[in-house]
Parts: structure tokens; C-alpha cells; sequence
């Protein structure tokens, strides 16, 4: 069952959903989704000399981070792919999921904010990772604390047994800023 505006509210208020800073309702808030902002850390491949990465050896995957500071934008051209967070720190109940989607403003200029990893997992604790693509032939400027991505949530027929933040091997709790793939050696 999808949360509502006023369930989506009223359990931010709780505080059974954690979400800090805290949202402006009267901007973030839709009928059945809550928008999140663009962070301050992106993450973007390095140049590197080997033919492929190899997701059973250790993780190959070298990325620049780079921090903006406030007024400044980051530049995603086309075709590249970059790793950004949401400014906001979202925690989920045992029984609450939730599922990531790109806005759509930002969509028809090319932008999509995931390329796979659209759930967030009953029990998530940190900033929710955004895989950035542009999709289109001109360059786009992101600003962070913008508007970048919309999160609705999803009521479990009960709890979790093993919410993500008791899963063996959960490598991305409590994580924060544009965290890289930990894949490397995974079976």
C-alpha cells in the first residue's frame, strides 16, 4: 500500500520516518511522494587503463570525489555518470520501503537519477545514493539542495525479519555523501 501526503506526514511528525533536515512540506510534498534534494559530493569515474571492471575481484572502481561549496553547480555531460546523495538523511521503519524516482522536469531534459537501484529497503539508515546519467546531447548544471528525485513509501504486510540494517553484509548502512560501489568480491 502506497503512504499518502497525510500518512507521509504524519509519519515524518512520528518520526517512524526519519528524514533530516526536515522537509518543507509546502514544496516537497505530493500526493503520494516526497521530493529530495541534491547534495554537495559527487563522485565520477577516473580515467584508468584496464579493458573492464570485474565485479567478482576486488573492487577496480576508482572514482574522484569532488565537494561543492554553496552557489556552485556541478556540470553533467552527456553520456557521463556520476554518483551524487541526497542532502537529506532518510531512516525507514521495519515495515516501510521505499522507492526512488527521477523528477520528472529533470527527466525531459535527460536526467535520470537511477539506473537500477530504485528501492530503498525497509530499515535504511543514510543518504540515499543517486546514480546520475545524462541522457541528453547538451550538458546540464545541477545545483545542489535543487530538487533532484521523489520518494514514495510502501507499508509491508508486516515487518521485516531482517531489516537492511541487521542484513549480513548490509554495506551501505549509515552511509553519507556519494558513497562508490563496495561490490568488488560479492558471490
Amino acid at each position: 500500500m502506497l503512504l499518502s501526503d497525510k500518512d507521509i506526514k504524519k509519519a515524518i511528525e512520528e518520526g517512524r520516518i526519519v528524514v533530516e533536515p526536515k522537509p518543507d512540506f509546502e514544496t516537497a510534498l505530493s500526493a503520494c511522494s516526497l521530493d529530495l534534494r541534491l547534495g554537495y559530493e559527487f563522485s565520477t569515474f577516473k580515467f584508468m587503463h584496464i579493458p573492464y571492471f570485474d565485479p567478482l575481484k576486488d573492487s577496480q572502481v576508482k572514482m574522484d570525489k569532488t565537494v561543492l561549496k554553496k552557489g556552485e553547480f556541478f556540470i553533467l555531460h552527456p553520456g557521463q555518470f556520476a554518483l551524487a546523495s541526497t542532502l537529506e538523511w532518510l531512516e525507514l521503519p521495519d515495515d516501510i520501503a521505499g522507492r526512488l524516482e527521477g523528477r520528472s522536469s529533470l527527466g525531459r531534459l535527460g536526467i535520470v537519477v537511477h539506473s537500477t537501484a530504485s528501492l530503498i529497503h525497509p530499515g535504511m539508515r543514510g543518504n540515499i545514493v543517486l546514480e546520475l546519467s545524462n541522457h541528453s546531447h547538451i550538458p546540464v548544471a545541477l545545483y545542489p539542495e535543487m530538487r533532484i528525485c521523489a520518494v514514495s513509501f510502501e507499508k509491508l504486510t508486516g515487518p521485516a525479519e531482517k531489516p537492511y540494517y541487521k542484513q549480513k553484509g548490509a554495506k551501505y548502512v549509515g552511509q553519507k555523501g556519494a558513497v562508490e560501489s563496495r561490490l568488488g568480491g560479492e558471490e
